[in-house]
């Protein structure tokens, strides 16, 4: 119920900027700049879980970017999915070489799933309702993509806020599985995972380490895996910065 009013709500109530506040916008000219306006960079925590495939991200998690994806996921406003997909498609594209996403196999963009328990109060899934508009916006661009959202969590985890990097890998380790029947789904394809947020990096790398023991004990298989989300922390693009 909840879902079906936030998609009712947003046709029908004032809107407003999720990274500022200027009314009549879901988001203003100057926060989509500051979301996807620069080109995505190579995004690394410190400490660097292992098993973490190589990240993309297309914006700092700072000001604008923060108050829009908090605005998305905690505050439902459904309007900002198409932007911050716009985003996340570009972190895709800086992850994927255009060779690969031109003469490759098609993007298989595999979100990262939030506890079921979130789910419901949220009234969503963000993670995955921003994959669905990346997908698209790839496609409307010319790459061959779709959303599959074939992880599953199958053991509850505890909140991850207030968590240091090493408690956060022992509270997600083991927590996800790829859906049954999911591997003719990614036979073939380029899978690639993608979150809206990474902080650090526990849950890409569980779900690597779900997605690549699914692979090795179903025998399907998929090209390179890589990631990429929305926004990371300022400081794991310092590697980056010349």
């Amino acid at each position: 119920m909840r879902g079906w009013w936030q998609e009712i709500s947003g046709l029908v109530l004032p809107v407003a900027c999720g990274g500022c506040g200027v009314p009549r916008t879901p988001l203003c000219e100057k926060c989509a700049h500051e979301l996807y306006g620069s080109a995505a960079r190579r995004a690394r925590p410190v400490p660097e879980p292992a098993g973490l495939p190589v990240v993309y991200a297309a914006a700092p998690y700072t000001d604008a970017v923060r108050a829009a994806l908090i605005a998305h996921k905690e505050r439902g406003a459904l309007g900002l999915a198409r932007p911050l997909g716009v985003a996340l498609a570009g972190a895709v594209r800086a992850a994927v070489p255009r060779t690969v996403r031109e003469a490759g196999p098609p993007l298989l963009l595999v979100p990262v799933p939030s506890a079921r328990r979130t789910v419901r109060a949220r009234g969503h899934d963000a993670a995955r309702r921003i994959a669905l508009a990346a997908a698209g916006e790839l496609r409307r661009t010319g790459t061959e993509a779709r959303a599959l959202p074939v992880l599953r969590q199958w053991r509850e985890v505890a909140d991850q806020s207030g968590l240091t990097a090493r408690e956060r890998v022992r509270n997600v380790t083991g927590a996800l599985r790829v859906a049954g029947g999911a591997g003719r789904l990614l036979e073939g394809g380029r899978a690639v995972l993608v979150d809206d947020l990474m902080t650090t990096g526990a849950s890409l790398a569980e779900a690597t380490r779900a997605l690549t023991g699914a692979q090795r004990a179903g025998h399907f298989g998929f090209a390179q895996l890589n990631a990429a989300v929305v926004a990371a922390p300022p400081f794991s693009f310092e590697i980056n910065r010349n």
